[in-house]
């Protein structure tokens, strides 16, 4: 039998390559993790999830603040200014203390990291840092990355044309943000700079924002960043950008393309001292040597696995956004709880019809399951809605926009999705999300008492409108 310096080495330290890491360090394996970043984390805690919610929710307090919100309830606090130095300031101390705690339980699970990238030199070796590193099972969770838009450079250096990682740490407020993309990514950081006093456009492909997301939900959210001040151009295109003096002048034609007469497209100019491009992310699996072990990519970039996140070569398993399924953080944690449990042995399973997806705007927009499109094409169902107007918690707090959307199946009953747009919808789609891993149908949901007054009442009475019994409606 072949002698391995560890039993697991896992590639990369995001959300799914820690957490792999950890979870195979506790069932009593000999655990490495290769991680090229200065720390731990990935891009979720250093430039990604971590710091977009304390930017979020730094820059909602501001807007409260200067806005008038507080003056409602009586909190006068007189002029109001904004220190972003500060507020950045306490973003990178989220940042640190999360990432710190990341080393702490690699010493406290004796994880070894090694600090480098990992370059596959056969499937069960890998190069880090010049030396050569030996597993039994080497498992891919390398994340991924911005994807690029051609004609558009990013240079988060200059802060002109930056990526989601230049707009958390942009120097001073712009005085218009152009955002390319209304996809979760852009419309959280535009959120973000909106509130703290930004001209903000979105750019968006589609001829609606939030591409992937239930039909009814992405129609009330277009009308309620429209509300917020957000200028939204739909069905448009970027087709050049251009910096000179610290401006940016972006050239947009319709997605369709030529609409003329004479078959020219019909181009506008649109000028920006910030533009934001957020499209999407792609797998990084770039540099990692897959070729030296004969493992191919599929046509998106991605690496296929089976259902225990073993790939077609023996002892390498990835998991994560380098495999097919949503780019998700939280995804990415239970697959690597799942592939250290498959690896020693023991069953580990995720179950990927129940993954529930939060765009951290405000309101709060959340989702899981199936989409009522999607779920019409299946087959017969039945759909209830409640708006939050009428929810009394989230009338007495002033915030009335959005609804709770239940879809169940017709016949047996059974919740396929839930969907809901709610100051704390990302709370309240974990009940929606236990239920269905339970199997619950509207009625199950309907009957479960829910305190009150609480916003995830909402959820009870679009269980009970499936039925056409809510009460408050």
């Amino acid at each position: 039998m072949a002698d391995y310096d560890y039993d697991v080495l896992v590639i990369g330290a995001g959300p799914g390559g820690y957490v792999a890491a950890i979870r195979a360090a506790q069932l009593g394996l000999k655990v490495a993790c290769a991680e090229g970043r200065a720390t731990l984390g990935g891009t979720c805690l250093n430039v990604g999830c971590i710091p977009s919610k304390a930017l979020l929710h730094g820059s909602e307090l501001f807007e409260d603040a200067a806005g008038g919100t507080m003056a409602t309830y009586g909190i006068k606090t007189g002029p109001v200014e904004l220190d972003l130095a500060a507020m950045l300031a306490q973003k990178d101390e989220s940042v640190k203390g999360l990432t710190g705690g990341i080393e702490f339980l690699f010493r406290k699970n004796k994880v070894t990291w090694l600090k480098g990238m990992a370059v596959f030199k056969d499937a069960h070796s890998v190069e880090v840092a010049g030396e050569t590193v030996s597993a039994k099972n080497v498992v891919i969770a390398t994340g991924s990355s911005v994807t690029p838009l051609p004609g558009v450079e990013v240079d988060n250096d200059k802060g002109v044309i930056v990526d989601s990682t230049g707009a958390l740490a942009l120097a001073k407020v712009p005085q218009h943000m152009v955002v390319i993309g209304g996809g979760v990514i852009g419309l959280e950081l535009g959120s973000v700079w909106r509130r703290l006093g930004a001209k903000v456009t979105v750019v968006e492909f589609l001829d609606q924002l939030l591409p992937g997301m239930d039909g009814d939900v992405r129609k009330e959210a277009a009308k309620i960043f429209k509300k917020q001040g957000m200028e939204l151009k739909l069905s448009t295109k970027v087709t050049a950008a251009k910096v000179k003096g610290g401006k940016a002048t972006l050239t947009l034609e319709p997605a369709a393309g030529p609409s003329t007469s004479s078959g020219e497209a019909r181009s506008e100019v649109l000028e920006a001292d910030c533009v934001l491009v957020a499209i999407g992310r792609r797998p990084n699996t770039a540099g990692l040597g897959l070729d030296q072990i004969g493992l191919e990519l599929n046509a998106r970039g991605q690496i296929e696995t089976d259902h225990e996140f073993a790939t077609k070569v023996p002892g390498v398993w990835a998991i994560g956004d380098v495999i097919p399924g949503p780019m998700l953080a939280h995804k990415a944690e239970d697959e690597g709880i799942a592939v250290a449990e498959n690896i020693a042995g023991l069953t580990g399973i995720v179950n990927h019809d129940v993954i529930p997806g939060v765009v951290y705007t405000m309101p709060e927009i959340a989702g899981v399951g199936l989409t009522e499109e999607a779920a019409r094409e299946r087959g017969k169902i039945k759909v209830g809605k409640f708006p939050m107007l009428a929810n009394s918690r989230a009338k007495t707090n002033h915030e009335p926009d959005g609804f709770v959307k239940v879809i169940a199946d017709a016949e047996t009953d059974r919740v396929l999705g839930v969907w809901c747009i709610a100051s704390v919808a990302g709370t309240m789609i974990a009940q929606a999300a236990q239920a269905m891993e339970f199997g619950a149908t509207s009625e199950d949901i309907a009957y479960t008492c829910h305190a009150h007054p609480t916003h995830s009442e909402a959820i009870k009475e679009a269980a009970m409108a499936v039925t056409g019994k809510p009460i408050h409606t």
